[in-house]
């Protein structure tokens, strides 16, 4: 997504390119195929939706083809007070919809909270804290007047440690992808807005990968079936399964079909295997095409522009949409699909009802401003409200702060620092950018404190609690150097404690920021303005040295992690507004660190796979195979007996604790297969002729808007299409290969929301006693891994997360009994033959390791026979 100023120079260049743009595609390698799936599945057949979709149904049966065109497109780039505004149907009582970056809070609003991002809430591994910080977006989202989050992102799931957006995101692992995404969605939805989980799929770089250009297209990521669902996809089932009410497709083509026209992805995989009742969105201008992308599944374009040049009242739908149903190309019954879709899940979170309109501009800060600041000529008036929205949501956003914090290094008991500790504090992180908090657009530099990266997932910051002025607060004994070289003066003490402040950013491709575009190009995994030196240099001068590192995700740390000098190292990842305090209640000792990392850092770049490497300039269709499978991150560490510097889901604690008392309790008997999948509900059903062409006629009187997208067509226009559609003898629209309009029973591994219900049956319970055996309170993570049996025909990553469990704070000698399971879905593996989960050895000993890391699992629990081993 765009700002306004950072818009133009798109514009310039598409403008200059769109009459010659190179799309010749390369063919993606043998093996990586997006087979055809039509028809679009209909919405509605699961019951938790049926109330919803009789309503909607009974909406859309009174709609015009005009109206329903108008209500699944974006009126424009800029135009309106929201990153996206849908069309309306006011006679029908339906509003123009307000859609609202962004995944950590309310992009360029004011009076919001500036939440920590995905990759911290996912250090802190606790679910509580996730779910509570989704009800505070929600309630910030609502009282804006905002129908739709678009957020939480569990795509890009992490592969590529360089990847621009991977902060957006919970980690690099499905399922604490999943329980992030989820829990945010129960969260943002419990007030009635409309989550939007994003996106689908395998964007995992940001370079080449947006949208096709002069030079290529998007580029193609490649993904063989059992991957793409044990991976990439299974973050999306758990999304789908809370009953998410919106989707967004990604920029990138996966196996050589852009996502945004992929029916095999949105119609077979997402609306038929996972059970998905809600709207299928674009990124904005990710849409390539009209007829296609309406026939592979799509159900609302955003922003509504053409992606070639945008911001001159073009568009792929909105009046095209009504022409391709006129001149039947668009069939009526997926036009009434997508708008049922729409407006099934407003009123599935009762948007029907007494919900607030927009009372703020994304656009501007200013009070009154134009109403459409995209438009040449546009009307004035009050845009911003100044609505406070932020209740008590710091205090999440604190505690979400505080509890991610990593602690991956602590010898000598260096930490918790005494109150009376003096202190010499290095490097610009420390304290907030000196030109303002929010003086760059979307966060675009790297100035000061890193609390977000950059792009639309960003938001501005209503206030900025620096670490320096955290030590501020408490009166520490500190003197700052807000440089980030070693300064000649600090003059060394004996007793002198050295506090050093790194960082690492990334964010999306719009923006570059110190020669990253991005993705992280420049400085790869070092820390940011030479901040490697920066502690090489104060752990020359200085016997007791901390580094804290603010970052987007792992970076190296080799060239000073063992340098005797340096005794403590915390990773604060990106805390939002709330990086001071959140980090002086950890230094101080008020709280014990309870973070974990979310991904793995190695010793060196060259210990990932090449694979995961960014993918560079290409003539054509930019390739990006995932030859290394499921062996990403940890999984890959693992297979290839690499020992990293610090492993997936390590964090230590000012405590110590014990595991004690497992045990492990079958509770669903297994099979091979689950059981047969319910079958499909019943649907809305409407005529499905093609409408009078009066529906789309202009109507009489209107005062356009040049540049705003209507729905509308010039009577001659909508008379020739509707000839052209009800002529038996006019040449017909070339189909897509499998197209058809016949409905399908849907896959054997469907049959509810997520797939089939039998997935997610419990089939082991487990219990572990965590005790609390040092002399400091704190809090203890349980992390619960699978290994599946030996001599299986498939081959598994040696341990795989399934679930975790955070304790509450344990007081000295304090226990507490946890609870995690494992599901028939987590002991099984897709079969790419039968198309379905299958468990591959029902008798045989999974075992379930449990402990507080991935390379510390200190209890075995086996299926065969049940027990456990400490």
């Amino acid at each position: 997504m765009y700002s306004l100023l950072s818009f133009c120079l798109i514009l310039c260049l598409s403008l200059s390119a769109s009459a010659a743009v190179i799309d010749r595609r390369i063919a993606v390698p043998s093996g990586y195929v997006a087979p055809p799936y039509y028809p679009t599945p209909h919405g509605g057949w699961t019951a938790d939706w049926s109330v919803s979709y009789h309503k909607a149904s009974l909406l859309v049966s009174q709609m015009t083809l005009a109206e329903k065109t108008n209500v699944t497109a974006g009126s424009g780039i800029f135009m309106g007070r929201c990153v996206g505004n849908t069309g309306s149907a006011l006679r029908l009582g339906i509003p123009q919809l307000c859609l609202q970056d962004g995944p950590l809070g309310i992009r360029n609003a004011d009076h919001n909270t500036a939440f920590p991002p995905g990759i911290t809430v996912g250090a802190t591994f606790d679910k509580d804290l996730m779910r509570a910080r989704g009800v505070a977006l929600g309630e910030e989202f609502r009282g804006k007047g905002i129908n739709v989050h678009l957020g939480p992102s569990v795509g890009p799931l992490g592969r590529k440690p360089r990847g621009g957006r991977n902060w957006e995101g919970f980690g690099a692992d499905p399922v604490l992808q999943a329980f992030g995404g989820s829990l945010t969605i129960e969260g943002v939805q419990s007030v009635g807005v409309i989550a939007t989980v994003k996106h689908l799929i395998a964007n995992e770089q940001e370079m080449y990968s947006r949208m096709k250009n002069i030079f290529q297209p998007e580029i193609s990521s490649n993904v063989d079936d059992r991957t793409l669902h044990e991976l990439y996809l299974w973050p999306f089932a758990e999304s789908v399964r809370s009953g998410v009410g919106a989707l967004m497709i990604s920029y990138n083509a996966v196996n050589g079909s852009a996502c945004s026209q992929n029916s095999y992805l949105m119609n077979n995989l997402l609306k038929d295997e996972l059970g998905f009742q809600g709207f299928v969105m674009s990124d904005w201008l990710a849409q390539i095409s009209g007829v296609a992308s309406a026939l592979a599944g799509l159900d609302m374009s955003m922003p509504g522009d053409i992606n070639e040049v945008p911001l001159i009242g073009s568009s792929y739908w909105m009046y095209e949409l009504s022409r391709s149903v006129l001149n039947g190309s668009v069939p009526v019954d997926r036009l009434n699909d997508m708008a049922t879709r729409i407006l099934a899940s407003w009123y599935q979170f009762g948007q029907d009802r007494n919900y607030p309109t927009p009372n703020f501009d994304t656009n501007t800060q200013d009070a009154s401003g134009p109403l459409y600041p995209g438009a040449l000529f546009s009307p004035s008036g009050v845009v911003n409200q100044f609505v406070d929205v932020r209740a008590t949501h710091a205090e999440i956003a604190r505690a979400v702060a505080r509890d991610a914090i990593t602690l991956l290094k602590n010898t000598i008991a260096t930490l918790p620092l005494a109150k009376n500790t003096t202190l010499k504090v290095f490097g610009t992180d420390a304290e907030k950018n000196p030109d303002g908090i929010n003086s760059c657009s979307d966060q675009g530099c790297n100035k000061g404190t890193l609390g977000m990266g950059w792009g639309s997932g960003s938001a501005r910051y209503p206030y900025l609690d620096s670490p320096i002025d955290g030590l501020k607060a408490r009166g520490a004994k500190y003197q700052f150097f807000n440089t980030d070289s070693f300064p000649s003066n600090s003059n060394p003490n004996p007793g002198d404690v050295a506090l050093v402040f790194i960082s690492a950013d990334s964010g999306e491709n719009y923006i570059t920021v110190d020669g990253n575009p991005g993705d992280r190009t420049n400085a790869g995994l070092n820390a940011w303005h030479n901040g490697d030196k920066l502690v090489q240099d104060v752990a020359a001068k200085y016997s007791n040295v901390i580094v804290v590192v603010h970052t987007v995700g792992p970076i190296l740390m080799e060239s000073w992690i063992d340098l005797p000098s340096v005794n403590a190292v915390l990773n604060a990842h990106l805390p939002g507004q709330e990086a001071g305090e959140a980090l002086m209640q950890v230094l101080f000792g008020e709280v014990s660190p309870s973070g974990h990392l979310p991904y793995t850092i190695p010793k060196s770049e060259a210990d990932y796979p090449d694979t995961v490497s960014l993918v560079g300039f290409e003539v054509g269709q930019p390739q990006d195979t995932f030859t290394e499978g499921l062996y990403i991150d940890y999984r890959h560490f693992n297979q290839q007996n690499i020992k990293p510097r610090f492993a997936f889901g390590h964090g230590l604690s000012y405590t110590t604790f014990s595991f004690s008392n497992a045990s492990i309790t079958a509770v669903t008997p297994l099979t091979s297969l689950p059981p047969t999948r319910p079958i499909k509900g019943p649907t809305p059903s409407y005529n499905t002729s093609i409408p009078p062409a009066s529906e789309a006629y202009w109507p009489d009187n209107f005062s356009r808007i040049w540049r705003y997208l209507y729905s509308w067509l010039d009577k001659n226009d909508a008379d020739v299409a509707a000839k052209i559609g009800n002529s038996s003898t006019s040449a017909k629209y070339p189909y897509p290969d499998g197209c058809s309009t016949d409905q399908k029973p849907g896959p054997v591994a469907g049959g509810a929301q997520g797939g089939n219900p039998a997935l997610f049956d419990v089939a082991y319970n487990l219990s572990i006693t965590v005790t609390n055996a040092g002399n400091i309170s704190g809090k203890a993570v349980s992390q619960l891994y699978v290994q599946f049996p030996v001599g299986i025909s498939f081959d598994t990553p040696i341990i795989q997360l399934r679930d975790f469990a955070k304790t509450i704070t344990l007081a000295p000698g304090q226990s507490q009994t946890l609870q995690m399971r494992v599901t028939r879905k987590d002991l099984s593996v897709w079969d790419v033959v039968q198309q379905n989960w299958i468990i591959p050895d029902v008798g045989g000993d999974y075992g379930i390791w449990i402990g507080e890391a991935s390379d510390s699992l200190s209890v075995r629990c086996g299926t065969s026979p049940l027990g456990c081993v400490m």
